[in-house]
Formats: structure tokens, C-alpha cells, sequence
């Protein structure tokens, strides 16, 4: 039996070779491998890399393909991935078009659909990054194309600069939106720490993951999205963990599944100080 429980397992996406990791990738590879035989290691998902270094990627390593270009480019992924045998368990897919996000969320459904029809992503799971905006008419309609065609949603929640971090209450929006689609989602960036906070070199307000993965629960639960947003917005430690003490976070996990991390160390740490995840005595 795993010592990571349900709620921990897979939480994190190994996002090393991104910013502000920009691990190289034989790093990035070594150090996903040698996590196998850790304790920890289901708390680990896929290895995420972008489509133009999956070539040298080894096979056994599971992987979630961030694509660099647009629908056009998925077939040749989804094709490479199963002529060389990867583990192709997520593929990521960013709205480009933001003069129609529903025609171009379609474009990249009907992609996948024809990778489908010639036996390629099977067990992939798709996800669709919408831009990181307060959802307007347009942005909720592709919000609806990605539900209609039963993907997962990606959002981002920070970067390398300021704006890419979203208020409280513009992620309230997209996990109320979400939801009301009964649509997973996972986030990118900027969730290294549990717990909400700023950033001393950088100056950036974080998010933390598990306040997204409270303001989840609260959002299921019924809260409003202004009970939602003073979750996403609780810089508390002792609060958040009462909290999480007493939630269904499994329930919660069903809809926020992973965020990308550069760093795995720094979620775990916390997980393990804060007393939510216990690591097996020696």
C-alpha cells in the first residue's frame, strides 16, 4: 500500500525543464527516475515536456506533451508517440486564437479525434490552456467546446512576470466555470508552496495548491464564488490545515487533478511539515 494517500497521489506534475526550473532535460530525466524507489514517488504524476524534446525522452518515462504550436501539430505527436512507444498519458494544448477560442478549441478536438480514428492517444488526456482572463462570453464558450468534447481544462496560475499571476477572484471564476461543466482541470506555474504567499526576491503574490484544492471543495460544496476567493485569497497555514483536516479532499481531487511543478521537493517538504503527508519512519 502506497504511505501517499489519495488526496496527495499524482498532485504534482514534474515540470522541471520549465521556467524558473529550465532544468536541462537528461537532469529533469535522471531525477524522475531515481524518485521511483522513493516513498513519495505516487506523489508524482508524468514527466511534462514540450513536444520537441519528446524524441529524446526514454520510453518508460510517462509524459504529458505540452504542444508548441497549434492543432496542426498533433497528429505528428500523437504518431511519434506510438511508433516509438511513449507512455503519452497528457497532452496540453494552449487556445491560440483569441479572436474565436471556441473554433479554436474545436480545432484541436477535431486533431485529437482523427489521432483517435488511427489508433493514436487512447489513454491520453487532453487539456486545453484558456487564457489566463476574467471569463468573458467568448472565453465560456470554449470553456463549453472543451467540456462538449470531454477534455480537462489547464489554467495558469503564475510566471516569470507579474500579470501571469491571477487575482483570487479570476481563479474563483475559472474553478466555478469548471465545475459548473463538470470538467477537470489541472493548473501550471506558480503553486510551488501549500500555502498562499509573496515572494521575497520576486515580489509575485502566490497561489497556493492547497488553497485550490480547499477552494475546490468549497465551490462543490456550494459556496459562493466570494467564499471561494477568500479561500484562494487565505494566507493562514494553521487555517488551511484545520481545514483540510476536515474536508473530502479525494472528492475534491476528482476535479483539480495536478498542477505542474519546476519543483518537487518544495511541495513535499510542506505537505510533509504542515502534517498533512507523513513520511514512513526509518
Amino acid at each position: 500500500m502506497s504511505p501517499v494517500p489519495a488526496a496527495w497521489s499524482g498532485l504534482v506534475d514534474d515540470a522541471a525543464i520549465f521556467p524558473p526550473g529550465d532544468a536541462p532535460l537528461a537532469d529533469a530525466v535522471a531525477a524522475y527516475q531515481g524518485r521511483r524507489d522513493e516513498w513519495y514517488a505516487d506523489l508524482v504524476g508524468p514527466l511534462v515536456v514540450t513536444d520537441t524534446v519528446l524524441p529524446e525522452v526514454p520510453v518508460d518515462v510517462p509524459v504529458s506533451v505540452v504542444l508548441t504550436g497549434g492543432a496542426g501539430v498533433v497528429a505528428g505527436v500523437a504518431s511519434l508517440a506510438t511508433k516509438k512507444g511513449h507512455r503519452l498519458v497528457g497532452l496540453e494544448a494552449a487556445v491560440r486564437d483569441l479572436d474565436d477560442m471556441a473554433g479554436n478549441v474545436r480545432r484541436i478536438t477535431a486533431a485529437v479525434d482523427a489521432a483517435r480514428a488511427d489508433g493514436d492517444l487512447t489513454d491520453t488526456r487532453v487539456y486545453v490552456e484558456l487564457p489566463p482572463s476574467d471569463p468573458t462570453p467568448d472565453w465560456l464558450a470554449a470553456a463549453d467546446a472543451v467540456a462538449e468534447a470531454e477534455h480537462h481544462l489547464k489554467f495558469r496560475t503564475g510566471g516569470v512576470e507579474a500579470h501571469l499571476f491571477p487575482a483570487a477572484a479570476t481563479v474563483a471564476a475559472w474553478i466555478d466555470a469548471a465545475l459548473d461543466r463538470e470538467t477537470r482541470y489541472k493548473c501550471t506555474a506558480g503553486l510551488h508552496h501549500a500555502v498562499r504567499h509573496r515572494d521575497h526576491d520576486t515580489g509575485f503574490e502566490h497561489l497556493g495548491f492547497l488553497n485550490v484544492l480547499l477552494a475546490t471543495r468549497v465551490a462543490f460544496d456550494g459556496g459562493s464564488r466570494d467564499e471561494v476567493a477568500q479561500v484562494l485569497d487565505d494566507h493562514y497555514a494553521n487555517d488551511l490545515v484545520a481545514m483540510a483536516r476536515q474536508s473530502d479532499l479525494d472528492g475534491a481531487r476528482r476535479w483539480f487533478t495536478s498542477f505542474g511543478s519546476c519543483s518537487i521537493a518544495e511541495p513535499l517538504e510542506e505537505l510533509v511539515g504542515l502534517g498533512l503527508l507523513e513520511a514512513p519512519r526509518e
